[in-house]
């Protein structure tokens, strides 16, 4: 929830607009001792009073509702403790947090942190003093978007449509953010049980109810991708598993899915390359090398950028660096924008996450960053592919967390490269470890990695 209040721009006319006084300043609606009292209950809740803690964060209270600048800094490390699984979250933990940030000086310091803790007249009411901060930025909100709405219409621009569009817009943002409007859970013989049995029709019917991974046997045993889930593609490295994904994510653009492929390992170009390889059965090679494609092949490029990259609803996203907050911000761009079904990140393992606790081993921060996939997939709804090394025992590297987050484990083997006369030469094994729609199960698929590409055994 957005506190800056624009300001009205200067008219430049002699309409009546130009030619009134200037309205009195005021100050924007806000509590700072509302605002000291919630970072003082936040820091002071330990012990038998922990509850409070959670309490006061269940009311929804975000940084961007403080009024005080400071004051949102404050709410961001503590939250970033509380999400990093500090053992504790006090004034001593805070400082730390704000000294690593470079922050600590320009919220006042430790003393002020003590004058926040010191201004709670009593942590049970944490939620109290939270709903106040959250109501008080609500009027703020309200305030910015009638002076934007103002703006447009003196501006004239635009015709009626216009104008309408952005009044029901703003009126929409200032209704949804309205603090104190969560509802309680729906009961299960209402919209629950007729949701349910729509859905089941859909399944008895035979009719695909997730997004499809593009593999006939694999979207049958997992009923395909479905909105908050994760699914974890394992693999040592050279099997295939970028490769799998990149298949899978074209297969759901290509029913219609919003996708956004971030990749870690792989440039943009590198990407289009496999996926066109894919798409036209283009030889891999052919398109890294110089010389190396036809006039066949180029008229194959040029109908593939007709016929399929033109419409195709995938993004690719290569982060400048490493974070897991610049994938976050990605994809929440792409959901504010055309919206976001599938998110393919690869891999885990080189994904980067700030820890609280600088001591933190690797098996932690790749927890963190499991747990913050899976968190994203929920907060947008979507469907989230998560790429993951395995070791040379064959196991999930920082494997617990992964699993425990994920819905459907798919390990991939390929017999081939551990014998080298294999007469099953060209088959890959998709090991299902993990199915929480299905059974797990041991799926054969060809692989014609020439052309970027895993393929139905039937095909």
């Amino acid at each position: 929830m957005s506190t800056d209040v624009p300001t009205p721009r200067t008219a430049t006319s002699t309409d009546d607009w130009s030619t009134q006084e200037s309205p009195t300043v005021r100050t924007p609606p806000q509590s700072l001792d509302a605002e000291q009292a919630v970072l003082g209950t936040l820091m002071s809740s330990t012990g038998a009073t922990l509850r409070y803690f959670a309490e006061t964060l269940d009311t929804g209270i975000t940084a961007e509702e403080y009024y005080r600048p400071a004051h949102a800094t404050i709410h961001r490390a503590i939250l970033a403790l509380h999400q990093a699984g500090a053992d504790a979250v006090d004034v001593l933990t805070v400082t730390d947090e704000l000294t690593r940030r470079g922050e600590l000086v320009k919220v006042g310091g430790p003393l002020y942190l003590h004058a926040c803790v010191q201004a709670v007249p009593t942590p049970a009411n944490g939620p109290d003093y939270a709903e106040i901060v959250r109501a008080k930025a609500y009027r703020r909100m309200a305030i910015a978007a009638a002076q934007q709405i103002l703006q447009y219409a003196y501006s004239e621009e635009g015709d009626e449509g216009d104008v309408r569009s952005m009044v029901e817009q703003h009126l929409t943002a200032i209704v949804a953010g309205m603090p104190g409007l969560t509802e309680a859970p729906p009961r299960v013989g209402g919209n629950l049980y007729l949701d349910f049995v729509a859905e089941l029709e859909e399944i008895q019917n035979g009719r695909q109810v997730g997004i499809p991974y593009g593999l006939s046997d694999l979207d049958v045993v997992t009923s395909g991708m479905r909105p908050g889930n994760v699914t974890v593609i394992a693999a040592q490295s050279g099997v295939g598993k970028s490769t799998l994904a990149l298949n899978a994510g074209v297969a759901a653009a290509k029913s219609g899915a919003q996708v956004m492929f971030s990749s870690l390992e792989m440039s943009a170009t590198e990407l289009m390359q496999k996926i066109a390889a894919a798409e036209g059965l283009i030889p891999l090679h052919h398109l890294t090398r110089q010389g190396g494609l036809s006039g066949e092949g180029w008229k194959t490029i040029e109908r593939l950028g007709r016929e399929l990259f033109s419409t195709l609803p995938m993004r690719v996203h290569r982060p400048d660096s490493a974070a897991l907050h610049e994938i976050e911000s990605a994809a929440r761009a792409c959901a504010r924008g055309d919206g976001l079904d599938v998110l393919v990140v690869d891999y885990l393992q080189l994904v980067e996450v700030e820890t609280a606790n600088r001591n933190s081993n690797r098996e932690q921060a790749v927890a963190a960053v499991s747990r913050g996939l899976k968190n994203l997939s929920v907060h947008l709804d979507c469907h989230v592919i998560a790429l993951s090394q395995v070791n040379d025992d064959g196991k999930l590297r920082e494997s617990r967390a992964i699993k425990n987050d994920a819905s459907v484990v798919i390990k991939i083997e390929r017999p081939e490269m551990d014998e080298a006369e294999s007469s099953r030469a060209g088959e890959v094994d998709l090991v299902i470890e993990k199915n929480r729609f299905g059974p797990r199960a041991t799926l054969t698929v060809g692989a014609q990695l020439h052309y970027s590409l895993f393929k139905d055994m039937a095909a």
